[in-house]
């Protein structure tokens, strides 16, 4: 079965009416709109219409600002040594820019329409009499709660403080749980947080016995006995299954700064879990034959992605952000010219050998050819004078490569991924000895051959640091990770061995303008 074929849907958002210009605007739904809302949810697949609807609505802000674009570049990945850089605005934290102010303006909208239609459909599955089997109603409801955490987690972590017990009755955003067109107050972080989290919990409850991700596995182009494609139940990556929930779940309570609960999460109910037996995984680790497949590299070491958005267009942004075509000015790239010559080695502490760093990264130069470097650097690497890295995570096939339709990577943006599991054990893990297996468990299928070691927290913190800042560069998390933290230290991607200085200020976005307005001089 065509990927592609699956995701052709109904347009939800317009289906149902729902406003898309504020939080107080939700369900301003109309007779007629009502009648077809109700149609829609008068069988297993109308729900699955509309379910499948919020994730594909969160293509426009999980599949490029909240990935890898401008969250991103606010980590300081990136160079923006260039004073008119496209990004400037975002890596500088401009919050009083256009630019910015309409970006958060877009994310805050787009998220909060797909909150209302979440809730929309969260009414028709506990309606009296309602359409959706018993077969259904665990994974539509399950799967429904836990993206309504998440977008609300995310609105958190954008415009609430780093969380700690001095911040944690800050008032931060309305956390929507119901399906009313009343304005809703804006909640403390404290708040907020305990609704994500029990969202999270229920969703992993209904989950727990019906997720199909452990009976049939992850489910990739998987057809019913009798032959007939069904695609309800399959595709797991592509939908919050129970992995992905529980590893959500560990997010947050980490975020809330409980790291036992964290810690017993990822060990018992994610890493634990995802081992059918000792040699075997439901998400297992990537092999070498994946990620040094000629012409179509697995770089996002797909198999061990447990939620991606699928964005059948990813070829355009990937054009739009990353490929050596782009100047200087509008690429998304480390400083540098050549492996040796640039943050690679700063970046990665085994770049010769790291596949995140000698597969994920390329040198352009301005003649057309890598091989027709003019000069060589210190190391007797050919180097050009004009010669700049790219990075090739998000890269298309090559032109040769011969592809079957199964290659469910190349349309991926990931969000949530094992080794985010086996990090969050080992920053809470009971000793650094522990810690170490499981950073070493990531590092090994990342193909690293340098030891490391850690003899006290701040160590094991550093590590974990350096390990997370590899796994999920492209992800949108590393942001979110240095807010966590509350760092005013950490990797500077415009000055080659230099550290970025940040003002902790700069972790919260401001309230956008079209909540503002909505809400008038009350602010509530």
């Amino acid at each position: 079965m065509k990927l592609k074929n699956i995701f052709k849907f109904l347009a939800v958002a317009g289906t149902l009416a729902l406003s898309t210009t504020s939080c107080s605007d939700w369900l301003d739904v109309k007779m007629n709109d009502k009648i077809m809302e109700n149609t829609l949810f008068s069988t297993n697949n109308g729900f699955m219409i509309a379910l499948n609807g919020v994730y594909m609505g969160m293509i426009d802000v999980y599949g490029e600002d909240l990935s890898l674009g401008v969250i991103d570049v606010m980590a300081q990945y990136y160079n923006m040594v260039s004073g008119n850089h496209n990004y400037k605005v975002f890596a500088n934290y401009q919050f009083n820019d256009d630019a910015f102010k309409n970006k958060s303006n877009n994310i805050w909208t787009k998220m909060y329409a797909l909150v209302a239609n979440i809730n929309g459909l969260l009414v028709h599955c506990d309606e009296e009499n309602s359409a959706l089997s018993e077969e259904y109603y665990p994974i539509v409801k399950g799967e429904a709660l836990a993206l309504r955490a998440m977008i609300h987690f995310d609105l958190l972590r954008l415009y609430g403080p780093s969380y700690n017990e001095n911040t944690k009755s800050m008032i931060t955003i309305p956390y929507q749980n119901e399906a009313k067109r009343d304005i809703t107050p804006l909640r403390s972080a404290e708040y907020v947080l305990e609704r994500v989290i029990e969202d999270l919990e229920e969703a992993v409850r209904l989950l727990k016995d019906n997720d199909p991700v452990f009976t049939t596995g992850v489910g990739n182009a998987v057809t019913s006995d009798d032959g007939l494609e069904r695609a309800d139940f399959t595709y797991r990556q592509l939908r919050l299954n129970y992995f992905a929930v529980q590893t959500l779940l560990a997010r947050a309570y980490l975020w809330k700064g409980d790291k036992a609960t964290a810690y017993r999460i990822a060990k018992e109910e994610v890493i634990d879990k995802n081992m059918v037996d000792e040699n075997e995984m439901i998400f297992p680790w990537t092999t070498p034959e994946q990620v040094e497949a000629e012409d179509k590299n697995d770089l996002l070491f797909s198999s061990e992605v447990f939620f991606a958005i699928y964005n059948s267009s990813r070829s355009k942004l990937n054009s739009s952000y990353f490929v050596p075509a782009l100047q200087l000015t509008s690429r998304l790239t480390f400083m540098g010219s050549s492996p040796s010559n640039s943050q690679i080695p700063v970046f990665y502490d085994d770049p010769d050998n790291d596949w995140r760093a000698s597969l994920t990264w390329a040198v352009y130069t301005t003649t057309g050819d890598p091989k027709d470097d003019d000069d060589d650097d210190d190391d007797g690497e050919k180097v050009d004078a004009n010669s700049s890295l790219y990075f090739l995570k998000y890269a298309d096939a090559g032109r040769e490569a011969e592809l079957d339709g199964t290659e469910t990577y190349l349309y991926m943006i990931p969000l949530i991924r094992l080794s985010e599991a086996y990090l969050i054990a080992a920053e809470c893990a009971a000793t650094p000895e522990e810690a170490l297996e499981y950073l070493v468990a990531i590092r090994e299928h990342r193909n690293c051959h340098m030891p490391i070691m850690a003899t006290s927290s701040d160590e094991v913190r550093e590590l974990v640091t350096k390990e997370f800042a590899r796994e999920v560069i492209g992800e949108g998390q590393l942001f979110f990770y240095y807010k966590r933290l509350n760092l005013t230290t950490f990797f500077n991607g415009s000055e080659i061995g230099g550290t970025y200085e940040m003002l902790t200020d700069n972790y919260k976005w401001p309230l956008p303008d079209v909540e503002v307005d909505k809400r008038g001089s009350t602010n509530n």
